[in-house]
């Protein structure tokens, strides 16, 4: 329910945004586009939670139920101008969120919720195609690739599940796909999007035992999630 909210929250700004801001009709930072390569950060939010399934044999009863709170983002934007509609970005940042996992399979509550704290190093390239200026706004959609370091991923950890450490990968690559829209202001553009981050790899690190109650059952779990960023460049 909250990434729905996330994403009516940011398809209500896009709209509200391109509607202000065909209101006028002077033309700002007209050559903007024409630069080569330019700069710019963001702010965001984020509403992640994971993508699981699970092996078909011998774990029929196996349910693993994900409760996923807001984080944020923020990051830094190097754009390269490769056409007139047509740019190639790379977007370094810090994403922050955290999930409580609920193996409603196991019965007693110590063993059956496990609490992660996520801060990633997420280090997208992503193609963004832009239609043609009308006044001051420009349309557009992005698709690209990621690479994400988990600071948190107890990857490396002796202990997993059975010492109450749910454990992931440390290095992970995710596909992206979004929309958004330039706003061009009198000093700056302002550029909000939404985006669809989702997993290529299993993120989860399984259990020293073959027989485990929390990951045996697991065949691939990885993130999925929707962000709402604010640019300005």
């Amino acid at each position: 329910m909250k990434r729905f909210q996330l994403l009516f929250l940011g398809a209500f700004l896009l709209l509200s945004s391109s509607l202000f801001a065909q209101r006028d009709r002077v033309d700002y930072l007209p050559n903007f586009d024409k630069r080569k390569l330019h700069y710019g950060f963001y702010l965001g939010l984020n509403q992640n939670d994971f993508k699981i399934d699970y092996k078909t044999s011998n774990y029929a009863n196996a349910n693993i139920s994900v409760a996923a709170t807001s984080g944020f983002n923020v990051g830094l934007i190097a754009d390269l101008r490769l056409h007139k509609n047509i740019n190639l970005r790379f977007e370094p940042g810090l994403i922050s969120n955290s999930k409580t996992l609920a193996f409603t399979h196991i019965n007693t509550k110590q063993d059956s919720i496990r609490e992660i704290g996520s801060t990633y190093l997420h280090i997208p390239f992503v193609f963004k195609f832009s239609t043609d200026r009308m006044d001051n706004v420009r349309p557009y959609v992005l698709a690209g690739i990621s690479y994400d370091y988990n600071f948190s991923s107890n990857e490396r950890n002796a202990n997993d599940n059975s010492g109450v450490e749910f454990r992931m990968t440390k290095h992970n690559f995710m596909y992206e796909i979004g929309i958004g829209i330039d706003i061009y202001l009198y000093f700056f553009k302002f550029s909000p999007s939404i985006r669809g981050v989702f997993a290529l790899n299993n993120e989860l690190k399984y259990d020293n035992s073959a027989t485990s109650q929390w990951t045996s059952p697991v065949n691939f779990l990885g993130t999925r999630g929707v962000f709402l960023n604010f640019a300005f460049e």
